[in-house]
């Protein structure tokens, strides 16, 4: 087990305790909600909403769960006979526990590489912000190009030449807008891109200035986001 899936695991445990604390006040209220109640009630709910949908499809089993209880609970009305829509809340978030432990939650891939994209893009931004902008340039551009092998990867594009070599960001940018997984502006934006990696890549460090990477780095930031889900 990776320590990223730890750490989501150590998140869901969290969701369920502060849940069955939830279910708990609901057995025991008769009448009106207390303010911070209603404010705990409303935190978890939003902390739950955006963890299944981080992790699960939304038309998958625990997501669907999640959109029948919010259209029929009240973060207002918790008491003895509504608490049980939290329990089917609760046991939507142990089968996506029983996943991760398991290693059963393929989407689980999905969220560890945007993680770790994330983090090569900080670092490019921070080489940014302190005048290095080459350094910045190369880290960007990689981070570009491991998003789109890992798009062909999903879309079952081959990633190899005949050879047996991996492609490039060129020729992996042509066959993922011939199967429509995005459209030729965005071919074209990657392309000019492409060719900032390159000259970053091979020190032809004139060829570009710190304005087109900060560019650069928006567009990917933004691009990742779009595509990694």
């Amino acid at each position: 087990m990776t320590t990223q899936t730890a750490k989501i695991i150590e998140e869901v445990d969290k969701l369920i305790f502060l849940g069955n604390e939830l279910v708990q006040y609901g057995k025991s209220n008769g009448g009106h909600m207390a303010d911070v109640q209603v404010q705990k009630f409303t935190l978890w709910t939003n902390r739950v909403g955006d963890f299944i949908l981080r992790i699960k499809d939304k038309q998958s089993q625990p997501a669907l769960t999640f959109d029948h209880f919010r259209s029929v609970m009240k973060m207002t009305n918790l008491h003895s006979n509504s608490y049980f829509l939290l329990l089917e809340v609760i046991g939507a978030l142990e089968s996506i526990k029983y996943e991760l432990e398991n290693g059963l939650l393929y989407n689980i891939q999905k969220l560890l590489q945007a993680d770790i994209f994330s983090d090569f893009l900080e670092m490019g931004e921070h080489l940014l912000q302190e005048g290095y902008k080459d350094a910045a340039a190369v880290i960007i551009g990689t981070v570009l190009e491991d998003t789109l092998r890992k798009l062909c990867d999903s879309n079952r594009i081959n990633t190899l030449n005949p050879n047996g070599k991996p492609l490039t960001i060129d020729p992996l940018n042509v066959e993922l807008e011939k199967a429509g997984v995005y459209n030729k502006l965005v071919q074209k934006q990657i392309t000019s891109w492409a060719d900032l990696r390159n000259n970053a890549a091979h020190g032809h460090f004139e060829k570009y200035n710190e304005k087109q990477v900060e560019m650069m780095l928006l567009f990917v930031q933004t691009f990742c986001a779009d595509y990694l889900k």
